[in-house]
């Protein structure tokens, strides 16, 4: 558990930090003042400044953060360095580059899943009650281990109707053997042993088809993540909202340690899913995420002037404060699931 604690404060910094680099970058492009580029987050515990940029490690280590002159709204010293005085299209783009990183981070973590490839693999995905298979234990999920495809696994079972077999089946990173006898005559709509499989797996890809599949594979992600953020959200108006599909820091946590118990590219593969998560989730207009700001920048432009800083502050404080108490109730669900 401790490995997974430590893997989730590595990912989720590593996820952050490209965001903020995101900032950054897009912030020096449009010849912006950037003050601070932090590791981490405050209090301070070393920083040296390289140009007109402080680089700093801090104490908590979640992520990062990019201070850029101006961002705040804290100076009205009207120069082209200052963030509030740019045009509005390039501030879009400085707001926008952050979750455009963590698309991208997404979209290389599955193109080298692709380039890696995944060891093909039987996996059960149902089990009929009162079947040879429920009787010994199997269960959804297992990876049954020797066949390379499903056909060769039936063929095995099919050819064995009435003797012992031996199955090795792999489960949370542990070999296990079961004993069965296939059924001679099963139900009808059952198979000898009363289970439903499907092939798993990825074939290894060269380069350009790995990138190619990465992008498809990543933006049919961002739909399907979408999505589901916008049932959400129409359930939650409707009072019918359910927050069990959703992990927080804890759930992540348990989700990370099992991930890590299957191999490398599992890794990968949540790395790739929690980026693209947080670009979807930070593009919503809700105050607080980078979405709100395009949201206040869109009406900056069809009002023909910034909304009052007051409000822009007390909306985002407002935002923040309520992600937090969702992050809160999301947490104490994840303990209550995880004990």
């Amino acid at each position: 558990m401790l490995i997974g604690i430590i893997a989730v404060i590595i990912s989720l910094s590593i996820l952050i930090l490209v965001h903020e680099l995101g900032h950054f970058l897009a912030a020096k492009k449009f010849g912006l003042l950037v003050e601070e580029f932090g590791i981490g987050l405050p209090p301070r515990i070393w920083g040296k400044r390289i140009g007109e940029t402080v680089y700093s490690v801090n104490a908590l280590p979640f992520g990062g953060f990019v201070k850029i002159f101006g961002e705040d709204s804290s100076s009205n010293l009207e120069n082209s360095r200052n963030f509030i005085f740019l045009p509005i299209w390039k501030r879009s783009i400085i707001i926008s580059a952050g979750v455009l990183m963590n698309f991208l981070l997404g979209w290389l973590a599955i193109s080298l899943v692709f380039s890696i490839g995944i060891p093909q693999t039987v996996l059960v995905t149902d089990v009929s009650l009162n079947s040879p298979a429920s009787q010994i234990g199997l269960n959804a999920g297992d990876k049954i281990i020797g066949f390379s495809n499903v056909d060769e696994l039936i063929k095995f079972i099919d050819g064995n109707r009435g003797k012992e077999i031996v199955l090795k089946v792999k489960r949370q990173g542990e070999v296990k053997e079961f004993k069965t006898i296939p059924r001679i005559n099963p139900p009808e709509g059952e198979g000898a042993l009363g289970i439903s499989l499907v092939e798993a797996g990825l074939p290894k890809k060269n380069l350009l088809a790995s990138v190619r599949e990465g992008f498809k594979t990543s933006v049919e992600m961002i739909k399907n993540i979408f999505f589901a953020f916008f049932n959400l959200i129409v359930k939650a108006f409707v009072g019918k909202a359910s927050l069990e599909q959703v992990a927080g820091p804890v759930g992540i946590v348990k989700i990370t340690a099992q991930a890590g118990s299957l191999g490398f590219v599992y890794l990968l593969q949540l790395l790739a899913l929690i980026s693209l998560n947080l670009a979807v989730l930070n593009i919503f207009p809700f105050p607080a995420l980078d979405g709100g700001r395009l949201l206040f920048l869109l009406i900056e432009k069809i009002k023909g002037s910034p909304l009052p800083q007051k409000f822009e502050r007390y909306a985002n404080v407002a935002g923040m404060a309520l992600l937090l108490f969702l992050m809160l109730i999301i947490t104490i669900k994840d303990i209550a699931n995880f004990f």
